[in-house]
């Protein structure tokens, strides 16, 4: 008998052969993709795997970009060109599956996961059912526990739950955004639109808020803030009003108090206790992540994906935060004492009682994020950061509560009295195990006694203004979402990208654009239904009930089917004042998000990104009364930045490219640097050239000793 073992992608796979394997597993290839054949207690398995999806939806009859559609099918991924990549994964588990007699799935225990491995048992394996393992980490021990304990049958209320979801998706997917093209293509103008299931009401939450900061109107209103010296300490105290909405009042305290003594009238002590912190779910590592590194969401998910495939942590899709004992911590503890950066932190933790501070809410598939204590090997900046942090905040959930101290002194001046508020820990308790990204300020007030005098050095009124409500971050909006019950723990960072990339967002601080303000204004007057949170939130609670076996698949797809077609045909009446409502907006926008700078040549247009026939450059709206253009890099993302070049005062882009630091970049052709580095870049190449023409005159016996000589030489150069 011969097992195979379908693991979702190749990391996984490496990792899973050489826990299962009695000794070293071999590697074999398949038309260049790797797998492994091993034995596991005498027994035959091969380990195949998938990238992710090996199949997408797609409609069974195409007739052209009409809608509604619901006629969807599953279909191999390899025929799109954005997935052509897969095919050889395809081919390599179509011929894996003609050597196995038993199959057992591997990928990921989620839905999305269980989705992945049932399209591969029912499309490439021809089976309808297999095994399951339903692991947690990428660890030797729980692999073994995984296989030993696989399940005789998949986890089909899971698969279910998963189909429906990618089902409704899709169906919600394509007829929206072809409803929203088709509306802008009336109007003479075409421009792909985006809208989708979850899409429509996440995209409304900002723009709500960008209403009513729109909306705002700000007030103005008056402190009064005293400043006095304690102690040989400066102390700063505001008027227990608050704010003054009348200015003569505030006017009136501060004749009152001109040119008087301040004496203590109270000093008050409080104390708070601060319960260790909870463990990380998925959303709070979002949140906590981007609020002490900056890190995006999006990116933050990317990189606890890479630390859990390296087997460092557990999976990090996850809505839980309990840390069942099963989990064996006291024994991750144990082993974590053993790296030096950790060996103080486990003991202090291992002195104590071992109970982790747990929050409400909870995954039936796994626990809160956890480390493995798997000795880490190159990380790269980013993963040690996050990784750093996910160790942290583990053993501050075992710490003791921390105590913060809160100093109340209220000083009398002529009857007016005044307040200064200083708050400092003093007890640490947990707050040492998550240094350094405990984010809380000590406030020292100096020592003082009731009645005690003290000497005024001014009193002010400030002025100020009521200040409109914040715009989402890209954390914030993550945490808003999942409030509101829209979209899932692992696709919300994607939904917010998504609207950044149709352009309905811009900027880190959420900003809804003139089109995504257009989008909803538009889509609330004619179709309200498409933004409705509550019918979102219904079927989103609904793929649930299906996991839970209350609800059938058919049930909820035929529920979807319906609803869309009524607000589709409603949208068809109305599919010209739709375009009509939108175009101006697309215009606008677009000129908005790529204008780079006013033009210095013609002083009449903007400079603005275009896409040619090889790619983006930048050039004047006023074109053909102006022909200025100029090159960007190219392979990148680019986008217009503030601010000009500190060498020529020319406008400049930023310039973003896969796994490096994005850069700032002068259009210039003649900018002195650039002009500079591409002389040096020519002098090098010549040199280059005149060493590789020395090295093809040497006779042949001399050449392999005289290439290690001239490699160094040209490597020197080039690092110079």
């Amino acid at each position: 008998m011969v097992e195979l073992l379908i693991a979702e992608k190749p990391s996984a796979m490496q990792k899973i052969a050489e826990a299962l394997a009695d000794t070293k597993p071999k590697k074999k290839f398949i038309n260049k993709i790797a797998y492994y054949e091993l034995e596991h207690k005498g027994k035959k398995i091969l380990v195949g795997c998938a990238v992710g999806h090996l199949f997408g939806l797609e409609q069974k009859k195409k007739k052209g970009w009409t809608y509604p559609i619901f006629d969807v099918e599953w279909k191999p991924a390899y025929k799109s060109k954005k997935s052509a990549f897969s095919k050889p994964y395809f081919e390599a588990l179509e011929e894996l599956s003609k050597q196995a007699d038993e199959f057992t799935v591997c990928t990921d225990y989620d839905e999305e996961g269980s989705v992945i491995g049932f399209n591969v048992i029912r499309y490439i394996c021809n089976k309808k059912d297999g095994k399951r393992m339903k692991f947690s980490t990428l660890t030797k021990k729980e692999l073994i526990e995984s296989y030993e304990n696989a399940t005789k049958h998949l986890d089909f209320p899971q698969i279910e739950a998963g189909e429906a979801r990618h089902i409704l998706d899709w169906m919600y997917g394509i007829n929206l955004s072809r409803a929203l093209t088709l509306a802008i293509k009336q109007t003479g103008t075409f421009k792909i639109m985006s809208a989708g299931r979850v899409q429509g009401p996440a995209l409304k939450v900002i723009v709500d808020r960008e209403k009513e900061i729109q909306a705002f109107k700000p007030e103005p209103f008056w402190e009064i803030e005293l400043e006095c010296v304690a102690n040989k300490k400066r102390l700063l105290a505001q008027h227990k009003e608050g704010k003054f909405q009348d200015k003569k009042q505030a006017d009136q305290v501060l004749k009152n108090t001109k040119g008087k003594k301040a004496s203590v009238e109270d000093v008050k002590v409080t104390e708070q206790i601060k319960e260790a912190p909870y463990p990380l779910d998925l959303t709070s590592l979002q949140m906590e992540s981007y609020k002490v590194f900056g890190i995006s969401p999006k990116e933050t998910l990317s990189l606890a994906q890479d630390l859990y495939t390296a087997g460092l942590i557990s999976y990090p899709r996850t809505s839980s935060q309990k840390l069942p004992i099963a989990i064996q911590y006291k024994e991750i503890i144990k082993q974590l004492q053993k790296f030096p950066e950790y060996e103080h932190l486990c003991s202090e933790v291992l002195k104590g009682k071992l109970k982790p501070n747990e929050g409400k809410k909870s995954d039936a598939a796994h626990p809160a994020i956890y480390p493995t204590a798997e000795q880490p090997k190159k990380l790269t900046e980013r993963q040690h950061k996050l990784y750093d942090l996910i160790v942290k905040r583990f053993l501050a959930t075992f710490g003791t509560p921390a105590t913060r101290e809160t100093v109340t002194v209220s000083l009398d001046v002529n009857k007016e009295i005044f307040v200064a508020r200083g708050t400092r820990t003093t007890v640490p308790g947990w707050h040492n195990l998550y240094e350094p990204y405990v984010k809380l300020k000590d406030e020292e007030m100096p020592k003082l006694e009731k009645g005690e005098e003290i000497k005024v050095e001014k009193i002010d009124i400030l002025e100020k203004e009521t200040q409109p409500p914040k715009r989402y971050t890209p954390a914030s909006i993550i945490k808003e979402l999942e409030k509101k019950s829209l979209g899932t723990k692992a696709t919300r960072a994607s939904i917010v990208d998504a609207l950044y990339e149709r352009h309905y967002v811009n900027e880190k601080s959420i900003e809804a654009t003139k089109l995504g303000m257009a989008a909803v204004e538009t889509l609330e007057k004619y179709c309200p239904e498409i933004l409705d949170e509550a019918l979102t939130r219904r079927f989103e609670q609904e793929t649930d009930e299906i996991r839970e076996r209350t609800k059938k698949e058919a049930e909820v797809i035929k529920e979807a089917e319906v609803f869309l077609e009524k607000v589709l045909n409603k949208f068809k009446e109305h599919e010209k004042e739709i375009g009509e409502g939108l175009i101006k907006s697309v215009i606008e926008t677009r000129a908005e998000l790529n204008t780079v700078a006013p033009c210095k040549i013609c002083n009449k247009g903007n400079l603005e990104l275009r896409r040619g026939r090889f790619g983006l450059f930048v050039a004047c709206n006023q074109y053909p009364d102006c022909k200025t253009t100029f090159s960007v890099p190219s392979n990148a993302l680019v986008k217009p930045t503030e601010g000009e070049c500190p060498h020529c005062n020319s406008p400049m882009v930023l310039v973003i490219r896969k796994g490096k630091r994005p850069f700032k970049y002068c259009i210039s052709k003649t900018c002195p640097p650039k002009v500079a580095w591409i002389e040096e870049q020519k002098k090098k190449k010549e040199e280059a050239d005149k060493i590789q023409k020395e090295l093809q005159e040497l006779p042949k016996e001399k050449k392999k000793t005289t290439k290690k000589v001239i490699k160094k030489k040209v490597s020197k150069k080039t690092k110079e």
